[in-house]
């Protein structure tokens, strides 16, 4: 039996970068948003290490203030098509998760993206029917490293702190899990980097998701 702070019975995930690669998509959305108010191109690299506070600070951050309104009008309504064409599963997520719910564990989503996009991202990839709630922001003041997604997940499977943990590739996912006061998990891979999170300590990092029963198993 595994150790008494190992046993855990709900898993927590990030989306972007953890679960899902939407990089390409979100990068050819902010292109075609960019090409059409004037702006030029944004490198895949920038886009990767831009996302994950949610769409609308990470059109803010591409455009000009007036600009940012009509950009993410924009950004959004070509954005539905571009995951549809570009999303892909990370490797080892479809298993893993099959493998959760084998155990009877809980598995939940806590992600900054608006739950539009969330929901859609995990019925085209066939993630959805293995996760049991998705909570995305309703406000900007909730997105992470805000905690309060994670803490509404714990009270909706009345469960506590201790008996879960968050799983994510950036140091926001980190620091929410942190301020939740639950066990926190960097997968390598995503946005984020060991330099980025390496002030969390006892964190522990997976070099990919395939690791994560291993911890936990």
């Amino acid at each position: 039996m595994a150790p008494e702070k190992h046993r855990k019975s709900l898993f927590i995930f990030d989306l972007d970068g953890t679960l899902v690669d939407a990089y390409r998509a979100i990068e050819e959305s902010l292109n075609f948003t960019r090409r059409q108010l004037g702006y030029g191109k944004i490198s895949y690299r920038t886009v990767k290490r831009s996302v994950g506070k949610g769409d609308f600070l990470f059109i803010k951050k591409f455009f000009k203030p007036q600009d940012v309104k009509k950009a993410l009008r924009i950004y959004r309504s070509h954005h539905k098509d571009s995951l549809i064409k570009y999303a892909r599963r990370i490797k080892f997520s479809l298993p893993l998760l099959k493998q959760l719910k084998e155990k009877n564990k809980r598995v939940s989503v806590v992600s900054n993206r608006p739950l539009v996009f969330t929901e859609l991202l995990l019925r085209k990839l066939k993630l959805n029917r293995y996760i049991d709630s998705v909570i995305c922001p309703q406000k900007i003041e909730q997105i992470k490293p805000n905690p309060y997604m994670l803490k509404m997940t714990l009270r909706k499977f009345n469960i506590a702190p201790k008996e879960a943990v968050y799983i994510g590739d950036m140091a926001i996912d980190l620091e929410a899990a942190k301020r939740a006061k639950i066990d926190g998990v960097f997968v390598m891979g995503g946005s984020g980097s060991r330099e980025d999170v390496k002030k969390y300590r006892g964190v522990k990092t997976a070099s990919s998701l395939k690791d994560i029963l291993k911890m936990y198993g």
